[in-house]
């Protein structure tokens, strides 16, 4: 008898109740890496409205481990990131849109969540850490234990889902495109539609990197990075004209799923960008100064739990822009941690 499971944050008229169709593994004749390329042979085929259940490898493709430190960061892969598919959807044309359904997600116990020394340029704030930093997570049910017994709630998301364009040769995963990718939308969590333009024939859909949480706006470079297992039914719209991805979600829209107090630093500039840069750098030395952070633990925390919001950008010359951290997250603190996700 097929086995029915419940999809953990049903989404507006989305089924709550789903069979798994087809479970892909992360065996390397599953997984392509560091390319999008509309060559690349489909690993399989379903017709749509299929059910699949992904297994993805994490961003550095199995590099670390639990008792991995900064010193592994320098031998870490720089081929990019590991995808598991494509998948091919039967009938799927150009012109066509992907309707990819989130319906559930289970990591594995681990993640890690690094960033680059300054001279790579990488991240929000490369000019102001000259030294790498790594934090292992030890990821327990919806809990994330960072330090000083500080715990992040987990609300898992792909931060790579895509198709294949229509450009012919190789492409690289880093930048998002108009057909999905490297997007980082943390709201693409278990109940959310994501919704992709498709431009060759059967899709040829991919997904991984996959996020246990993070911040808006993922500033050091990384989320909390974790292997995953997603599972996904592979719809297609006809009737949907779009040019760009577009995605329904509940959420949730704070690190809790529910308003929750709130602490912020306010950045404001000329620029965007610099109004970004100066929210985090005023959040990182209010980490340090008052929770009693290290920098680099405050660089990866406002990475994973903390977002960046633009609150208006009408009032030229100058753009602001916050950085919201959520108190409940220390020890001591209001917690609220509604929401889970129902692993399959």
């Amino acid at each position: 008898m097929a086995r029915r499971y419940v999809c953990g944050r049903a989404g507006v008229g989305m089924p709550t109740e789903y069979t798994i169709d087809h479970r892909l593994s992360d065996r390397d004749e599953n997984v392509h890496t560091g390319v999008w390329d509309n060559t690349l042979e489909p690993t399989l085929s379903v017709e749509p409205g299929s059910v699949v259940r992904f297994e993805c490898r994490d961003a550095a493709g199995g590099h670390f481990d639990a008792e991995s430190t900064v010193e592994n960061l320098a031998t870490k892969p720089s081929d990019g990131h590991p995808l598991t598919g494509p998948v091919r959807v039967e009938g799927a044309e150009p012109g066509d849109v992907l309707a990819v359904d989130l319906l559930a997600f289970q990591h594995k116990g681990f993640g890690v969540s690094y960033f680059y020394p300054g001279e790579v340029g990488m991240g929000l704030l490369p000019e102001a850490f000259e030294e790498p930093g790594l934090h292992t997570w030890d990821l327990d049910g919806d809990v994330g234990q960072f330090v000083n017994g500080i715990e992040v709630p987990l609300d898992p998301f792909p931060g790579i889902a895509g198709v294949a364009p229509a450009e012919s040769g190789e492409h690289s995963t880093i930048p998002p495109r108009r057909v999905g990718g490297n997007m980082d939308i943390k709201h693409l969590t278990a109940g959310s539609t994501l919704y992709l333009p498709i431009e060759v024939a059967g899709a040829l859909f991919s997904i991984g990197d996959c996020h246990a949480a993070q911040g808006d706006g993922e500033v050091c470079v990384t989320g909390i990075e974790a292997p995953m297992f997603v599972t996904a039914r592979l719809g297609l719209r006809s009737d949907m004209d779009i040019e760009q991805p577009r995605f329904e979600t509940t959420g949730p829209f704070t690190a809790a799923g529910v308003d929750e107090p709130t602490f912020a630093t306010t950045g404001i500039d000329d620029d965007l960008m610099g109004a970004a840069k100066l929210a985090i750098r005023h959040m990182i030395e209010h980490l340090s100064e008052e929770r009693g952070l290290t920098r680099t633990e405050a660089y990866i925390l406002c990475s994973t739990a903390v977002d960046l919001k633009i609150n208006q950008v009408v009032d030229t010359p100058n753009w602001t822009v916050s950085a919201y951290l959520p108190e409940g997250i220390f020890p001591g603190e209001e917690k609220d941690n509604a929401g889970q996700n129902v692993d399959d």
